[in-house]
């Protein structure tokens, strides 16, 4: 059976449709990278959105601009907000009839205009790329900003009155219809369906492949989201705490550092995690080694690893470029649900995990009782009031050498250098519990 793909002539059909987030700027990097190997005669972006993140946007117009594939958007319907600035980046731009494209300001879900620095950042986004593709600026920045106006614009050399745009008025933002779009040549041409389109660019012969997400884009898109993000990385931070608090390498150390491996992951594939996010990170997580392994107990050092780390986590939730304000709330939203969702789920897991058989094994595999004469005593009751001396740093455990004998000892919960009396306060079993001498 041939394969209709390896054709001469073959387009890529690419949907971007819903919401535009922050997991589909991989997928169109990648659509365009396999296009340029391919040398696919051109790539088609059939749009349906009401747009959506301005840093995702912002990428996916910079992988279009830079495409040596020929890109047209088929706006299917409506290209609203980020969605005019990926269209506006495509070479051509062909709409179905009664279609829209514009109303490009950044607001808020209550519909609440962004900052003047976000404003001013996507206005000049959207007429550069204008520019960049030998359209009108005036109508792209009148996307944006409402405050702009205009009575005349140059088309073809020739300067025309412009009177049927309620948006060229200050206080109107333009959102242009498909007429109007053509009119005013922000827009090539009109086709109502998929097929004519083919036809109006002389591509009805060519054999057509429709792409779509493949299973690590969606789970980059997951990983992303703000609440899942912030899961991972408070299990991950919890982890490594766990791990700290007990001598060696396990369980809990493993599965925070997975946590935070796939949380920092996808956000560098997003390209939301810069250097400076990873150092901020990194400065917290270095104030806790000192905390756990220089100075005993737990004071500022550690406080303050624990507030460094949390502002990294919530740094790494945001890109650099100017977003607006409800992009900050789901931030924080989803670094304190996680944070509290993580808490909850490692505190109910480790009361499941204590239940299991398996835990059982773990901890106890032979249950040695006393009536079957069994005695779990070392004999050290008395050493209880004696003094020793810790010849490893108890954090809360370690050893303490007591009347030339080395034994396991814990403390009461203070963490006591190596080289410090200690004083046995009790012994049951083969627990023996000490404390500091100096302390008493």
């Amino acid at each position: 059976m041939t394969d209709i793909y390896s054709a001469d002539k073959v387009v890529y059909r690419v949907p971007i449709q819903g919401v535009i987030d922050l997991g589909l700027p991989t997928f169109i990097e990648r659509i365009i990278d396999e296009a340029e190997k391919n040398q696919i005669q051109a790539i088609i972006f059939d749009i349906d959105t009401f747009g959506g993140r301005v840093d995702a946007a912002t990428q996916i117009k910079d992988a279009i601009l830079d495409s040596d594939v020929p890109t047209i958007a088929f706006i299917n319907r409506r290209a609203i907000s980020a969605g005019a600035l990926i269209s506006l980046s495509c070479e051509r731009i062909y709409m179905t009839g009664g279609g829209t494209i514009g109303a490009a300001t950044a607001v808020d879900m209550s519909g609440n205009k962004a900052s003047e620095k976000v404003i001013s950042y996507m206005r000049e986004e959207m007429a550069s790329t204008a520019e960049n593709r030998n359209r009108n600026t005036d109508i792209a920045k009148c996307m944006v900003d409402e405050e702009l106006s205009f009575s005349h614009i140059v088309i073809n050399d020739d300067s025309v009155e412009v009177t049927d745009l309620e948006g060229r008025k200050e206080g109107k933002l333009i959102t242009l219809t498909t007429e109007q779009a053509i009119k005013y040549k922000m827009a090539d041409g009109s086709a109502e369906d998929f097929d004519e389109l083919l036809e109006l660019i002389e591509l009805s012969d060519v054999a057509v492949k429709t792409l779509s997400e493949n299973w690590s884009e969606n789970l980059v898109r997951f990983l992303t989201n703000p609440v899942v993000a912030s899961l991972l990385t408070t299990f991950g931070f919890l982890g490594i705490l766990f791990e700290l608090q007990s001598p060696g390498w396990g369980i809990p150390g493993t599965f925070g550092a997975v946590c935070l491996t796939l949380s920092l992951s996808a956000s560098v594939i997003v390209k939301l995690a810069t250097k400076s996010d990873l150092l901020i990170v990194l400065v917290g997580f270095g104030l806790l080694m000192v905390e756990a392994f220089l100075i005993p107990g737990f004071g500022v050092a550690g406080l303050a690893g624990i507030v460094v780390i949390l502002w990294g986590l919530y740094m790494l939730l945001l890109p650099d470029v100017p977003v607006s304000q409800e992009i900050y709330d789901a931030a924080m939203t989803g670094l304190t649900i996680g944070l509290i969702g993580g808490i909850f789920a490692l505190i109910l897991l480790f009361r499941l995990m204590t239940k299991t058989k398996f835990w059982v094994k773990l901890t106890s595999p032979e249950i040695q009782s006393k009536e079957e004469g069994y005695n779990s005593s070392l004999g050290l009751e008395h050493l209880v009031g004696e003094t020793g001396l810790a010849t490893s740093d108890l954090r809360p455990s370690g050893w303490v050498l007591v009347n030339n004998a080395k034994i396991f000892v814990v403390t009461e919960g203070e963490f006591v250098d190596k080289d410090q009396q200690v004083t046995i306060m009790s012994v049951d079993g083969n627990r023996v519990v000490v404390r500091s001498y100096i302390n008493e």
